[in-house]
């Protein structure tokens, strides 16, 4: 099978990092994306404003629980409104018109990790909200 590099959209952003990591890994870019819009469990990054996303690699149930023995990981950060001016329309000289571009989604890492891993920091509720809003 032959690895496809993602390519940058209007919504999202690939680093060269998260791109090689998915090769060593064998994540596609429709599954990582799927991590990031379907978390199971969200957690603050380790790097500075970045958000750490998991879905198990495999479910099984056992007992009623839901358990799993791999998990799939992502980390991104959401890049912020920056507003670009724009020319008016005909009949308008010289003015200009400061509209926002969409914000972006910079998928930074993806990895894939062998068991079930601890839990650390949740995100906050406030900011759980933001970013269910982006999806």
């Amino acid at each position: 099978m032959q690895f496809k590099a993602p390519k940058n959209t209007e919504k999202y952003e690939w680093t060269q990092h998260a791109v090689i990591k998915m090769k060593q890994y064998g994540l596609t870019a429709q599954r990582i994306l799927r991590v990031v819009k379907n978390p199971q469990r969200m957690e603050e990054g380790i790097v500075k404003n970045t958000i750490a996303v998991m879905q198990p690699a495999s479910l099984s149930t056992k007992d009623g629980k839901r358990v799993w023995s791999r998990e799939i990981w992502a980390m991104y950060q959401i890049k912020r409104k920056s507003p670009s001016f724009a020319k008016a329309s005909a009949g308008k000289k010289n003015t200009k018109i400061k509209s926002f571009r969409a914000q972006k989604i910079r998928l930074i890492s993806a990895w894939r990790y062998p068991g079930v891993s601890p839990k650390r920091d949740p995100i906050p509720e406030d900011i759980l909200r933001e970013i269910e809003d982006l999806a």
